[in-house]
């Protein structure tokens, strides 16, 4: 069993894979999204808890419309059917980001899923949409501000995204770039970093043993 408890992904490259391949934009999104299905199983299988997926930052609304679009429509179906493979294993899942310029017929899906599995107990799956480390932490010490009458490190933990999930052991991002682009800022100031050249959209369900076995390489210090 992997002491590995929470994996943090980054899922990058899917617009590369598909230029490369000379094919449509959309087409590696939508790849890139089955390939998350294939990453909860491997997880799963490895006895990893917590597993979380960067799919949508808060600035990829810079992109076209076109092409935000699209993945709107495409994360609606996919997240969705992840959500009932979920709980088909007793698996949960639970969506991090700012409710801001969601439209209002997604944000209802995606509460859907998260309620279609809110109480099964096997892996935890983080599926960071909308989601950005900065906008988080600011929404969390609002909230503490206004609740706790104080802003701490503990009051500031207790409101970020899903506070229950734990903080990152390990980050991964794909596709050689070696950057973390606001993912999990709070939650990711101990984890252990792996850059992989693959695009997110050529990683297989045996990239996750290479993944534990580099984590396991790593001497975790925490400042000691």
């Amino acid at each position: 069993m992997t002491e590995l408890k929470h994996l943090g992904v980054i899922c990058d490259g899917n617009r590369r894979w598909a230029k490369e391949k000379g094919l449509p934009t959309f087409k590696g999104h939508e790849k890139g999204l089955s390939v998350i299905e294939e990453m909860v199983d491997a997880a799963d299988n490895a006895g990893i808890p917590f597993i979380s997926f960067y799919v949508f930052s808060t600035e990829n609304w810079n992109r076209t419309a076109e092409e935000v679009g699209y993945l709107m429509k495409l994360i609606e179906v996919k997240v969705m059917g992840l959500a009932k493979k979920m709980k088909a294993r007793n698996g949960k899942m639970v969506i991090l980001g700012s409710k801001k310029k969601v439209d209002p017929k997604l944000l209802s899906m995606l509460e859907k899923a998260e309620k279609l599995t809110e109480d099964c107990t096997g892996i935890t799956v983080g599926i960071c949409f909308n989601y950005g480390g900065e906008q988080e932490i600011a929404e969390a010490a609002t909230i503490a501000a206004e609740v706790d009458g104080e802003i701490t490190p503990e009051t500031i933990r207790k409101h970020l995204y899903h506070p229950e999930i734990p903080d990152v052991d390990m980050v991964v991002r794909t596709s050689g770039e070696e950057r973390i682009s606001g993912f999990m800022l709070w939650r990711s100031s101990y984890a252990e970093f792996f850059f992989m050249k693959k695009y997110f959209p050529d990683i297989v369900p045996e990239d996750m043993d290479v993944i534990i076995k580099e984590y396991e390489k790593r001497q975790r210090r925490f400042g000691k």
